[in-house]
Protein backbone atom coordinates (compact mmCIF):
# COMPACT_ATOMS: atom_id res chain seq x y z
CA UNK A 1 0.00 0.00 0.00
CA UNK A 2 1.63 3.27 -1.14
CA UNK A 3 -1.06 5.74 -0.09
CA UNK A 4 -3.76 6.06 2.50
CA UNK A 5 -7.24 5.48 1.20
CA UNK A 6 -9.30 8.68 0.90
CA UNK A 7 -13.04 8.87 1.50
CA UNK A 8 -15.52 11.74 1.15
CA UNK A 9 -17.13 13.06 4.32
CA UNK A 10 -20.35 11.44 3.04
CA UNK A 11 -18.82 7.95 3.01
CA UNK A 12 -20.88 5.17 4.54
CA UNK A 13 -20.32 4.01 8.08
CA UNK A 14 -19.41 0.56 6.76
CA UNK A 15 -16.69 1.93 4.46
CA UNK A 16 -15.11 4.03 7.21
CA UNK A 17 -15.19 1.31 9.86
CA UNK A 18 -14.00 -1.41 7.48
CA UNK A 19 -10.99 0.67 6.42
CA UNK A 20 -10.06 1.43 10.02
CA UNK A 21 -10.28 -2.26 10.82
CA UNK A 22 -8.23 -3.24 7.77
CA UNK A 23 -5.49 -0.59 7.69
CA UNK A 24 -5.86 1.36 10.96
CA UNK A 25 -6.07 4.76 9.24
CA UNK A 26 -7.84 6.67 6.48
CA UNK A 27 -8.30 10.21 5.18
CA UNK A 28 -11.69 11.93 5.24
CA UNK A 29 -11.81 14.64 2.59
CA UNK A 30 -13.84 17.72 3.48
CA UNK A 31 -14.06 16.76 7.15
CA UNK A 32 -14.63 20.49 7.77
CA UNK A 33 -16.38 22.79 5.34
CA UNK A 34 -14.45 25.78 4.04
CA UNK A 35 -16.56 28.05 6.25
CA UNK A 36 -15.86 25.95 9.35
CA UNK A 37 -12.16 25.89 8.53
CA UNK A 38 -12.02 29.67 8.15
CA UNK A 39 -13.93 30.25 11.40
CA UNK A 40 -11.79 27.79 13.32
CA UNK A 41 -8.54 29.39 12.17
CA UNK A 42 -9.88 32.87 12.91
CA UNK A 43 -10.87 31.83 16.44
CA UNK A 44 -7.54 30.20 17.32
CA UNK A 45 -5.23 32.73 15.63
CA UNK A 46 -5.18 35.27 18.52
CA UNK A 47 -4.24 32.58 21.05
CA UNK A 48 -1.59 31.06 18.79
CA UNK A 49 -0.02 34.45 18.13
CA UNK A 50 0.78 34.70 21.84
CA UNK A 51 2.52 31.32 21.96
CA UNK A 52 6.32 31.01 21.80
CA UNK A 53 7.80 29.21 18.81
CA UNK A 54 9.67 26.73 21.00
CA UNK A 55 7.16 25.33 23.48
CA UNK A 56 8.58 24.60 26.93
CA UNK A 57 7.37 21.55 28.85
CA UNK A 58 8.07 20.40 32.42
CA UNK A 59 9.14 17.01 31.04
CA UNK A 60 12.17 17.19 28.74
CA UNK A 61 11.17 14.03 26.86
CA UNK A 62 7.78 15.51 25.95
CA UNK A 63 9.41 18.77 24.88
CA UNK A 64 11.76 16.81 22.60
CA UNK A 65 8.82 14.79 21.26
CA UNK A 66 6.98 17.91 20.06
CA UNK A 67 10.21 19.40 18.78
CA UNK A 68 11.48 22.94 18.19
CA UNK A 69 10.14 25.49 15.68
CA UNK A 70 6.62 24.65 16.85
CA UNK A 71 3.79 26.68 18.36
CA UNK A 72 1.50 24.59 20.54
CA UNK A 73 -2.06 25.53 21.57
CA UNK A 74 -4.04 23.45 24.06
CA UNK A 75 -7.41 24.18 25.67
CA UNK A 76 -8.91 24.69 22.22
CA UNK A 77 -12.49 24.42 23.50
CA UNK A 78 -11.85 27.51 25.61
CA UNK A 79 -11.15 29.71 22.58
CA UNK A 80 -13.15 28.19 19.72
CA UNK A 81 -16.88 27.58 19.44
CA UNK A 82 -16.25 26.05 16.02
CA UNK A 83 -14.03 23.41 17.58
CA UNK A 84 -16.81 22.45 19.98
CA UNK A 85 -19.62 22.41 17.44
CA UNK A 86 -17.87 21.21 14.28
CA UNK A 87 -14.97 19.08 15.55
CA UNK A 88 -15.77 17.72 19.01
CA UNK A 89 -19.33 16.83 17.96
CA UNK A 90 -18.49 15.72 14.41
CA UNK A 91 -20.72 12.79 13.37
CA UNK A 92 -17.75 10.76 12.10
CA UNK A 93 -16.10 11.01 15.52
CA UNK A 94 -19.37 9.80 17.05
CA UNK A 95 -19.54 6.93 14.58
CA UNK A 96 -16.01 5.75 15.33
CA UNK A 97 -16.27 6.31 19.07
CA UNK A 98 -19.56 4.46 19.39
CA UNK A 99 -18.29 1.53 17.35
CA UNK A 100 -14.78 0.96 18.67
CA UNK A 101 -14.72 2.46 22.18
CA UNK A 102 -18.14 1.74 23.70
CA UNK A 103 -17.50 -2.03 23.86
CA UNK A 104 -14.93 -1.25 26.57
CA UNK A 105 -16.64 1.58 28.48
CA UNK A 106 -20.01 3.10 29.31
CA UNK A 107 -18.93 6.34 27.60
CA UNK A 108 -15.81 7.81 26.03
CA UNK A 109 -14.28 11.23 26.51
CA UNK A 110 -12.00 13.75 24.84
CA UNK A 111 -8.44 12.75 25.59
CA UNK A 112 -6.63 15.69 24.04
CA UNK A 113 -7.15 18.49 21.54
CA UNK A 114 -4.31 20.74 20.50
CA UNK A 115 -3.13 22.75 17.51
CA UNK A 116 0.44 22.50 16.28
CA UNK A 117 1.99 25.15 14.06
CA UNK A 118 5.11 23.32 12.85
CA UNK A 119 7.42 25.86 11.29
CA UNK A 120 10.29 25.64 8.82
CA UNK A 121 13.08 23.46 10.16
CA UNK A 122 10.91 21.21 12.33
CA UNK A 123 12.16 17.65 11.94
CA UNK A 124 10.74 14.17 11.74
CA UNK A 125 8.85 13.17 14.85
CA UNK A 126 9.43 9.79 16.43
CA UNK A 127 7.15 7.17 14.90
CA UNK A 128 4.86 6.16 17.74
CA UNK A 129 1.50 4.82 18.89
CA UNK A 130 -0.73 7.31 20.71
CA UNK A 131 -2.07 4.70 23.11
CA UNK A 132 1.41 4.16 24.54
CA UNK A 133 0.76 7.07 26.91
CA UNK A 134 -0.95 4.41 29.06
CA UNK A 135 0.75 1.26 30.42
CA UNK A 136 1.18 -1.28 27.65
CA UNK A 137 0.18 -4.09 30.00
CA UNK A 138 -3.19 -2.41 30.50
CA UNK A 139 -3.94 -1.70 26.84
CA UNK A 140 -2.90 -5.24 25.87
CA UNK A 141 -5.06 -6.80 28.58
CA UNK A 142 -8.18 -4.92 27.46
CA UNK A 143 -8.18 -6.85 24.19
CA UNK A 144 -9.84 -4.04 22.25
CA UNK A 145 -9.46 -0.40 21.34
CA UNK A 146 -8.73 2.19 24.02
CA UNK A 147 -8.36 5.28 21.82
CA UNK A 148 -8.67 6.76 18.35
CA UNK A 149 -7.35 10.05 17.05
CA UNK A 150 -7.26 12.41 14.10
CA UNK A 151 -5.12 15.11 12.60
CA UNK A 152 -7.08 17.79 10.78
CA UNK A 153 -5.27 19.85 8.17
CA UNK A 154 -5.85 23.51 9.04
CA UNK A 155 -3.44 24.60 6.29
CA UNK A 156 -1.85 22.98 3.26
CA UNK A 157 -0.68 19.53 4.32
CA UNK A 158 2.01 18.32 1.93
CA UNK A 159 4.98 15.99 2.24
CA UNK A 160 7.43 18.90 2.02
CA UNK A 161 5.56 20.71 4.80
CA UNK A 162 5.79 17.71 7.11
CA UNK A 163 2.45 16.00 6.60
CA UNK A 164 1.81 13.16 9.03
CA UNK A 165 3.58 9.88 8.25
CA UNK A 166 1.42 6.80 8.86
CA UNK A 167 2.13 3.06 8.82
CA UNK A 168 -1.02 1.34 7.50
CA UNK A 169 -1.68 -2.04 9.06
CA UNK A 170 0.65 -1.43 12.01
CA UNK A 171 -2.28 -1.72 14.43
CA UNK A 172 -2.00 -5.47 13.85
CA UNK A 173 1.76 -5.70 14.34
CA UNK A 174 3.75 -6.96 17.32
CA UNK A 175 4.67 -3.95 19.42
CA UNK A 176 8.40 -4.24 18.78
CA UNK A 177 8.19 -4.40 14.98
CA UNK A 178 9.92 -1.42 13.36
CA UNK A 179 8.50 -0.13 10.06
CA UNK A 180 10.63 -0.23 6.94
CA UNK A 181 10.84 3.04 4.96
CA UNK A 182 8.64 1.61 2.21
CA UNK A 183 5.92 0.80 4.77
CA UNK A 184 5.52 4.46 5.78
CA UNK A 185 3.08 6.58 3.78
CA UNK A 186 2.45 10.32 3.92
CA UNK A 187 -1.02 11.66 4.66
CA UNK A 188 -1.04 14.51 2.16
CA UNK A 189 -4.43 16.22 2.15
CA UNK A 190 -6.21 19.46 1.44
CA UNK A 191 -7.07 21.99 4.16
CA UNK A 192 -10.16 20.85 6.03
CA UNK A 193 -9.49 17.16 5.48
CA UNK A 194 -8.54 14.79 8.30
CA UNK A 195 -6.57 11.61 8.77
CA UNK A 196 -8.27 9.37 11.34
CA UNK A 197 -6.35 6.51 12.91
CA UNK A 198 -6.47 4.03 15.75
CA UNK A 199 -4.48 4.51 18.93
CA UNK A 200 -2.49 1.40 18.00
CA UNK A 201 -1.47 2.70 14.55
CA UNK A 202 2.12 3.92 14.12
CA UNK A 203 2.51 7.48 12.89
CA UNK A 204 4.52 10.68 13.37
CA UNK A 205 4.90 14.18 11.97
CA UNK A 206 7.27 14.74 9.07
CA UNK A 207 9.97 17.35 8.49
CA UNK A 208 8.95 20.80 7.30
CA UNK A 209 11.34 21.59 4.45
CA UNK A 210 9.47 24.68 3.25
CA UNK A 211 9.32 28.34 4.27
CA UNK A 212 5.69 28.02 5.39
CA UNK A 213 4.04 26.90 8.63
CA UNK A 214 2.10 23.64 8.59
CA UNK A 215 -0.91 23.85 10.90
CA UNK A 216 -2.67 20.73 12.13
CA UNK A 217 -5.13 19.94 14.90
CA UNK A 218 -4.67 16.70 16.81
CA UNK A 219 -7.85 15.44 18.49
CA UNK A 220 -8.19 12.12 20.28
CA UNK A 221 -10.83 10.28 22.29
CA UNK A 222 -10.35 7.51 24.84
CA UNK A 223 -12.25 5.18 27.15
CA UNK A 224 -14.09 7.24 29.75
CA UNK A 225 -12.40 5.55 32.70
CA UNK A 226 -8.85 6.30 31.56
CA UNK A 227 -6.86 9.30 32.81
CA UNK A 228 -6.77 11.80 29.95
CA UNK A 229 -3.66 13.53 28.64
CA UNK A 230 -5.30 16.95 28.83
CA UNK A 231 -7.16 18.09 31.93
CA UNK A 232 -10.16 19.59 30.15
CA UNK A 233 -11.99 20.46 33.39
CA UNK A 234 -9.38 23.11 34.21
CA UNK A 235 -8.69 24.13 30.60
CA UNK A 236 -12.13 25.62 30.01
CA UNK A 237 -13.92 28.35 31.91
CA UNK A 238 -17.18 27.44 33.61
CA UNK A 239 -18.89 30.28 31.73
CA UNK A 240 -18.06 28.65 28.39
CA UNK A 241 -18.95 25.14 29.51
CA UNK A 242 -22.42 26.26 30.71
CA UNK A 243 -23.25 27.46 27.19
CA UNK A 244 -22.35 24.15 25.54
CA UNK A 245 -24.66 21.30 24.66
CA UNK A 246 -25.02 18.46 27.14
CA UNK A 247 -23.07 16.10 24.87
CA UNK A 248 -20.18 18.55 24.50
CA UNK A 249 -20.06 18.89 28.29
CA UNK A 250 -19.92 15.11 28.68
CA UNK A 251 -17.13 14.71 26.14
CA UNK A 252 -15.14 17.40 27.94
CA UNK A 253 -15.32 15.49 31.21
CA UNK A 254 -18.41 16.96 32.85
CA UNK A 255 -20.35 13.71 32.61
CA UNK A 256 -19.67 10.59 34.64
CA UNK A 257 -18.54 7.11 33.70
CA UNK A 258 -21.40 5.04 35.06
CA UNK A 259 -20.47 1.36 35.03
CA UNK A 260 -22.81 0.31 37.83
CA UNK A 261 -24.90 -1.91 35.53
CA UNK A 262 -21.75 -3.89 34.69
CA UNK A 263 -20.72 -4.23 38.32
CA UNK A 264 -18.22 -1.38 38.01
CA UNK A 265 -18.08 2.09 39.55
CA UNK A 266 -19.47 5.62 39.21
CA UNK A 267 -16.51 7.77 38.19
CA UNK A 268 -16.17 11.55 37.94
CA UNK A 269 -18.87 12.63 40.40
CA UNK A 270 -18.92 15.94 42.26
CA UNK A 271 -20.69 15.89 45.63
CA UNK A 272 -22.13 12.51 44.55
CA UNK A 273 -23.74 14.14 41.53
CA UNK A 274 -23.21 14.43 37.79
CA UNK A 275 -21.25 17.61 36.98
CA UNK A 276 -23.34 18.39 33.88
CA UNK A 277 -26.52 18.25 35.99
CA UNK A 278 -24.93 20.58 38.52
CA UNK A 279 -23.93 23.01 35.76
CA UNK A 280 -27.53 23.07 34.50
CA UNK A 281 -28.82 23.70 38.02
CA UNK A 282 -26.33 26.50 38.65
CA UNK A 283 -24.61 24.53 41.40
CA UNK A 284 -21.24 24.33 39.68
Amino acid sequence: MTTLKHFPVTASAADILNELDLNGALVIEGFLTSEELDRLNAEINPALEKKPVNHAHPNAAVEFFHGPHTKHLTGVANVSDTFVNAVLLHPIFKLVGDQILLPNCSDYTLNLAHVLDRGPGSGDQLIHRDQDVWPRELTSAIGGHVQFASLIALSEYTADMGATRVVPGSHRWPHDRVPKPEEIVIAEMAPGSAVIYLGSTLHGAGSNRTDAVRRGMHTSFCLGWLRTEENSYLSISRERVRKMSRRAQELLGFGVHDGIAKGEGFLGAVDNGIPADMLAAGRL
